[in-house]
């Protein structure tokens, strides 16, 4: 059994990014089988046992992620010329607080917006859920290559689908020389189809929809794992609350 270096380790099992675990590491907040480690570069066997210290515990259960309705026009991460980040929507009077009990209302706090990041993205002509995260698990959990989460959207469309095409959305169409994923795509009313994808390629509904004959003219993601947009409206945004899970 090969020795793994302990921030990859700790990325692969969940535990923080690794660039969170090299930061943990230098701090002397990372015990592996009981014992302080405090050098990067650390290698480890994968049956080892790795904790945190209650500081690191602390700083994680602090991390704050944000569910944003993004309109038109606002671009996922770095701005495009002309065009603004949708992070500028974070301020607190966008802050959107259901009128459910069940929700606690957390307070906005300039320090949720550093190291904020979008975990995923949504095109620039496109509107919907978009999380942003400072917890490098969650973001792994979204955006990671063995990530395995749905994403849902309602995607408005021009032109004629028979069968067999609607047949390839689900499985045949092959992007930028590699094959699909098998997707979930179904009518939801007359002119707009329901897709529910597993992967992320850039633009990929709307190449997708290139590929039989489709022009899209609206696309909206409505969920994300089990987090969905519900009565958020657009351009509004809220916390992800404790105790729920994507």
């Amino acid at each position: 059994m090969e020795k793994i270096r302990l921030s990859k380790l700790m990325s692969e099992q969940g535990i923080c990014s690794r660039r969170e675990a090299d930061r943990f590491i230098e701090l002397g907040w990372v015990f592996v089988d009981g014992e302080r480690v405090s050098e990067l570069g650390t290698k480890i066997y994968p049956t080892q046992k790795i904790t945190l210290n209650k500081a690191a515990q602390a700083q994680q259960t602090g991390l704050v992620t944000i569910l944003l309705n993004k309109p038109v026009g606002y671009v996922s991460g770095q701005p495009e010329p002309g065009y603004q980040p949708a992070v500028v929507l974070i301020k607190p009077e966008n802050l959107f607080t259901s009128k459910q009990p069940a929700q606690p209302a957390k307070r906005f706090q300039p320090a949720h917006l550093k190291n904020l990041a979008p975990a995923g993205r949504l095109d620039i002509d496109s509107q919907g859920l978009l999380v942003f995260t400072q917890d490098g698990r969650i973001a792994k959990q979204l955006i990671g290559e063995d990530s395995r989460i749905e994403k849902e959207y309602l995607v408005r469309v021009e032109g004629n689908l028979p069968p067999a095409k609607l047949a390839l959305l689900n499985h045949g169409l092959s992007l930028d020389g590699q094959a699909l994923k098998p997707a979930q795509v179904s009518w939801q009313n007359r002119d707009q189809l329901r897709f529910i994808l597993r992967e992320g390629k850039k633009r990929q509904i709307r190449r997708m929809c290139e590929l039989v004959g489709l022009k899209v003219t609206g696309l909206k993601r409505v969920r994300i794992g089990k987090i969905g947009l519900r009565d958020l409206p657009e351009g509004k945004w809220r916390y992800l609350q404790d105790g729920e899970i994507f």
